[in-house]
């Protein structure tokens, strides 16, 4: 049923889905599933293979609830047969959680005290509505509990008003007016006008639930939950009202004149309270899936970076008052040198400062310099830049320095640099991130990257499920060198984890530099399956089989061997040598096992064996001139650099401390739904200043007609 199901919700063939939930449940990763198992899954991409994942994971849950909820109703001893299979028919969590709710154990209630009372027969007289003289009725139920009518006609209100509020079609309907109607609305809270000013668009806020963007929903329960505004959502309480007189009101009785006020008192005691809940949880939800949705695809983004590869770099931590941190790398992002400069006031040592930079580029052969974008890192990017001169074959690049001071005062850093300083750590992480962003960004918890949107407003358990997944592609799209990868970099790679990433790394300390693939196995705790699940995605250079620096999988070498044997040369003069790969027919190689998609892509990989798939780094140059929002003029056309994507809008750092933004309506002269469908991460854009806002240091951009 559970395969039924996800076909069903995905549109994808049923046969695929099979074979991709037992890929699963036999414990393979997502990024092997769809690199390594095409011919059993029919090709489906990494997306389709998660979206599987996610469903099967979604249904598991349901059916574990449903478990629950036949449980209670055995200890209940409630045996209906009809009710058990709608039940046990049910996929959707909403509708069995309205089956059961009549069922479902509570605290006392208004109507339980009431049935205590002994007035549950008279609520049943009342809702057959063919009593005109409810008094009389109600006198007989008068006792001890009950001292005169208008208390028994009221608890019998009170448990019809309960029977309302539970009718499965009842709720339904309501439900349905809330998909439609429901209005979200927020107010100030008295005297909060000042402390919540950021939230003053939403001081007196009314809009559509349905049309309401969920970065405004994040934003209006922040103002809610920081006591500067109260929140509610709400529908037309007339319109409600008839909707349930015409569910319950058979008659034109006194009886039914009193299922009328309880049908009231449920809507504004019972029903649409559970169901503002219900519509604040759902409306939370998509949300905060919204928002991990645009924070995912930032930090992928982000995390396939291109990078400036292994070259000798140096790195500054720029600052004023406290003086740069600079430290100088080699070319596998290890420490040669550290010092503090002062090339800026109040000190402004810049004969000194110049001297280490000069000293450092002969001594080491320096050909990088990354400067952090931080405070002072625009002064100190033109600093370098003059000692250096035009005739410099080093190239400066500035880099985002968000999560750095993260890093360094992380128990990972103190880790890998238990001697240094934690301002030395931040700039060797400037160092290491121009080098390769993927291997350096991976040691910082994403949520202090600095590209979210509300991402400590959503479910914290969603975000972390979202963004690893992330994190994990990203890092098997693009291949870990087994040989230099930290802990946490193979941490991430497919099928190792936590435990024998450090065991690799222990082995590597004992062992020296793994020779082959083949040698993994020798790792404590890396059995068959981990090393069928990772092998692919390890990478080791000059290794004794040059495939073990490829992406073709060790199950496929002796396709590859057979391959070299028909083209009469050795495995080695195939690489790179596409005159030999396209002398392949692949045909030829077709196994029960191995079909043309896995053959495809091994000449494919032969080709260009372990391409990186992020392309290179490219120098960037803010305009001359611009320091701070007081250099800022409307009207100006500035080259910038994309640094946050959201669902309104894109940020740009245009050189100053303050990003702009440019609205969604600012990026084209067309209408886009998301700006993603236009702009990437760090990309460079030509950007017109709209507006400066000094005061609240807003900068409004555009790109249009720029």
């Amino acid at each position: 049923m559970l395969i039924k199901k996800i076909q069903e919700k995905l549109s994808i063939s049923e046969r695929q889905v099979k074979a991709t939930v037992k890929l699963l449940e036999e414990g393979a990763t997502i990024p092997f599933i769809s690199r390594y198992r095409k011919e059993m899954t029919g090709s489906l991409d990494e997306t389709e293979v998660a979206s599987i994942h996610d469903e099967l994971k979604r249904l598991k849950s349901l059916d574990d609830r449903r478990a629950t909820i036949l449980k209670s109703l055995e200890e209940q001893g409630i045996n209906d047969e009809k009710l058990i299979h709608k039940i046990k028919n049910c996929w959707d969590s909403t509708e069995m959680e309205d089956l059961y709710l009549p069922y479902k154990p509570k605290r006392k209630t208004r109507a339980t005290k009431a049935k205590e009372r002994g007035l549950e027969p008279l609520a049943k007289i009342l809702m057959f509505q063919n009593e005109n003289n409810v008094i009389q009725r109600a006198r007989k139920f008068i006792n001890t509990e009950v001292p005169d009518t208008e208390s028994a006609l009221q608890g019998a209100r009170d448990i019809i008003a309960e029977w309302v509020s539970e009718n499965s079609i009842a709720r339904n309907s309501i439900r349905k007016i809330f998909e439609r109607e429901a209005v979200i609305t927020s107010k100030l809270i008295k005297n909060k006008k000042e402390e919540g000013a950021k939230y003053r668009d939403y001081f007196d806020f009314s809009e559509s639930l349905k049309k309401s963007p969920g970065h405004r929903l994040l934003a209006i329960r922040r103002a809610e939950q920081e006591g500067i505004v109260r929140f509610s959502i709400s529908i037309e309480e007339e319109k409600a009202l008839a909707k349930l007189d015409r569910i319950f009101i058979k008659n034109n009785t006194a009886a039914a004149d009193e299922v009328a006020l309880a049908i009231k008192d449920s809507f504004k005691r019972l029903l649409s309270p559970s169901l503002e809940t219900e519509f604040r949880k759902s409306s939370k939800e998509k949300a905060d899936r919204e928002a991990i949705g645009v924070f995912s695809e930032n930090l992928r983004q982000l995390l396939l970076a291109a990078p400036l590869g292994q070259k000798i770099t140096i790195a500054i931590d720029p600052g004023f008052r406290t003086g740069c941190k600079i430290v100088c790398l080699d070319a596998n992002g290890n420490l040669l040198d550290k010092s503090t400069i002062f090339p800026h006031p109040p000190q402004s040592r810049i004969g000194i400062s110049s001297d280490v930079i000069d000293d450092w580029v002969n001594k080491y052969g320096v050909e990088a310099v990354a400067v952090g974008n931080g405070t002072a890192g625009r002064e100190t990017e033109r600093f370098v830049n003059n000692v250096l001169g035009k005739s410099s074959n080093v190239e400066v690049f500035m880099v985002n320095e968000a999560g750095a001071s993260i890093y360094s005062a992380s128990d990972v850093a103190r880790k890998e640099f238990p001697d240094l300083d934690l301002t030395v750590r931040g700039a060797i992480s400037i160092g290491r991130r121009l080098m390769d962003p993927l291997a350096e960004l991976v040691k910082i918890d994403p949520k202090s990257i600095g590209v979210g949107q509300y991402q400590h407003d959503v479910d914290q358990n969603m975000l972390k499920d979202s963004l690893d997944q992330v994190v994990g592609s990203a890092v098997n799209n693009v291949g870990v060198n087994l040989n230099t990868a930290s802990q946490h970099l193979l941490r991430y790679v497919s099928g190792i984890g936590p435990r024998l990433a450090e065991n690799i790394i222990l082995y590597r300390n004992e062992n020296g530099s793994f020779d082959s693939r083949a040698e993994l196995k020798k790792v404590k705790g890396l059995g068959a399956k981990a090393f069928e699940q990772c092998a692919g995605f390890l990478r080791i250079r000059n290794a004794g089989n040059p495939l073990d620096d490829s992406a073709v999988h060790p199950e496929s070498y002796g396709i590859v061997k057979k391959m070299s044997k028909d083209l009469g040369m050795p495995v080695s003069d195939m690489i790179e040598n596409k005159s030999a790969t396209d002398r392949i027919n692949v045909g030829n190689y077709v196994t029960e096992k191995t079909g043309l998609p896995t053959l495809k892509d091994i000449v494919k990989e032969l080709e260009k064996p372990g391409l990186d798939p992020r392309g290179k780094t490219e120098v960037f140059s803010f305009a001359e001139g611009l320091m701070d929002i007081m250099d800022l003029r409307e009207g100006m056309v500035v080259p910038g650099i994309v640094t946050n994507l959201t669902k309104f809008g894109a940020f740009v750092d245009v050189g100053i401390k303050e990003n702009g933004l440019i609205h969604i309506s600012q990026i084209v002269n067309r209408f886009i739904k998301d700006p993603a469908e236009v702009l990437k991460l760090e990309q460079k854009v030509m950007v017109r200043i709209v507006d400066v806002d000094r005061e609240r240091k807003r900068i409004q951009l555009s790109m249009k007609d720029v």
